[in-house]
């Protein structure tokens, strides 16, 4: 976690398990954004200006360079956030598996393509191409501060922007590492800065005159960067967090619903906008179900050991937070199957299953952002739909049933971005998905083709391949022409 008490200039972090001092950076100004934006600007040039194919062997060479250094980058993650090893480890090679497959397919996915001119048009030859938009201010989150941000950093670098990169003030070493590799390779060419700081650092990020801001964080902040970009009218692309579901049908496989539930639901403390937080099942499968969670759940207990399931609240606000869903989910007639109230013990917080909860509680409409699972019983997979879609988040959710008809259909029917059907997460593994949300989840997308044409500028090019027969586009075209326009302008569209 990060204080800024001791010295007004500088961010003081700290370890969020024993509040040891770990390390000192830079609080970036307006001044400082601006200069770093001035030198992005004049990097992007160069950038853009490369082959596909060199910018690709630039890429890779900066994926194997953090690929090389993984235990390195996973002890700063660590040391940062307090979550375990394998967490840490995991959204590293996650986040490198998103990077190989953007610098290796920018250049198949943005390259200029025909398309049909249309009988108006016979006479013009159309393409569509893609180009960069200069620079991208990518605003980072401390949750996962290796894989959300490199989602959005990789494909906008291989799109052929230049990035400005602000992390978390409560992760900033873990930006300053990502840069400070990128330094290595091409150290006169700053197409990857950051700018440490805290909210203001942020601000003066999305009113530096950069071309596009990717944001990932609270909806409430999200808002505000919207309303900085809208001074320019700056493109943004939001994540702005989840509430979201899991839906568990009758004839599902229990225990691997419950596993999955447990890894959704308390994997890195729970601190992850798309996981699990409430789950609805079926009333026939209902009890049995939660009793199998309950006992997966009593198996869990937080730590700071490297091996332990999950660490502590990485902020320390958050904690509180998870007090009070859970007070109120109880006060509101909900009733605690395993923990309680009691079960967070800052830094932390252990597991908590809670159910039968009031659907207008704060631990059902809220982001709790702790280890802490609703489960509800409904009468249907209809009932657990509307339940799920009741929100206005929509980043993701998941379905677990026997039935892959059943399955694709209550997925085709989710207000999300993203579903997994058996599984949990199971997109965030695949480079070739888009992942953004709707609602409060906000919009726009990261990752796959999506993800590159996000960070591109679609330019329509036409060229007159010979002079039309019928001329029409011209400041006063004759009455002939016009006549047999109509003409076929009748035969074409006035027909069913």
């Amino acid at each position: 976690m990060t204080s800024l008490v001791e010295h007004p200039r500088r961010l003081h972090v700290v370890d969020p398990v024993t509040g040891a001092h770990h390390a000192d950076y830079e609080l970036a100004d307006e001044a400082a954004v601006r200069l770093a934006v001035t030198r992005a600007r004049e990097a992007a040039h160069w950038w853009a200006a490369l082959d596909a194919r060199d910018r690709r062997r630039h890429l890779l060479a900066f994926k194997a360079s953090v690929t090389s250094r993984v235990e390195e980058l996973a002890a700063l993650v660590r040391a940062e956030t307090g979550k375990s090893l394998a967490g840490a480890q995991l959204e590293i090679m996650l986040a490198v598996e998103h990077l190989d497959w953007a610098a290796r397919h920018a250049r198949r996915v943005l390259r200029r393509r025909s398309v049909p001119s249309g009988l108006l048009a016979f006479n013009q030859a159309s393409s569509v191409e893609y180009v960069p938009y200069g620079v991208v201010g990518v605003i980072g989150p401390w949750n996962y501060p290796v894989y959300t941000p490199m989602g959005a950093v990789s494909h906008a670098l291989a799109a052929g922007n230049a990035v400005v990169f602000k992390p978390s003030e409560y992760t900033p070493g873990v930006g300053v590492w990502l840069a400070q590799r990128w330094s290595e390779l091409l150290p006169e060419r700053p197409v990857l800065q950051v700018v440490t700081g805290d909210g203001t650092t942020g601000a003066a990020l999305c009113r530096a005159e950069v071309d596009k801001v990717a944001f990932t964080g609270s909806a409430t902040t999200g808002r505000a960067v919207m309303a900085a970009c809208a001074e320019r009218l700056t493109p943004v692309v939001i994540e702005g967090g989840g509430k979201d579901a899991l839906i568990v049908t009758a004839d599902a496989d229990l225990d691997a619903a419950a596993r999955a539930a447990v890894f959704g639901g308390l994997g890195n403390a729970g601190q992850t906008c798309a996981g699990v937080e409430r789950v609805y099942v079926e009333q026939a499968v209902y009890e049995p179900f939660l009793a199998m969670l309950a006992e997966l759940v009593r198996q869990v207990r937080p730590g700071a050991e490297p091996d332990a399931p999950y660490g502590p609240m990485t902020t320390p606000a958050q904690a509180d937070v998870v007090r009070g869903h859970i007070a109120d989910a109880l006060d509101r007639g909900g009733r605690a199957v395993v923990g309680d109230a009691g079960s967070v013990r800052p830094p932390f917080v252990e597991p908590v299953l809670l159910a039968d909860v009031p659907e207008d509680s704060a631990a059902v409409t809220e982001e709790t952002f702790g280890p802490v699972l609703v489960v509800n019983p409904v009468a249907d997979a209809d009932e657990a739909l509307r339940r799920a879609n009741a929100t206005s988040y929509g980043l993701s959710g998941s379905i677990f049933t026997r039935s892959r008809r059943r399955g694709l259909a209550l997925a085709a029917g989710m207000r999300a971005g993203a579903v997994s059907v058996n599984s949990v997460l199971g997109y965030a593994g695949v480079p070739s998905l888009p992942f953004g949300g709707v609602g409060d989840s906000g919009f726009g997308r990261v990752h796959g083709a999506d993800g590159l044409r996000e960070f591109s500028r679609p330019r329509s090019v036409t060229w007159q391949r010979f002079r039309p027969a019928i001329d029409v586009m011209t400041l006063q075209p004759s009455a002939s022409a016009m006549r047999r326009s109509l003409a076929m302008f009748s035969w074409r569209h006035g027909r069913r």
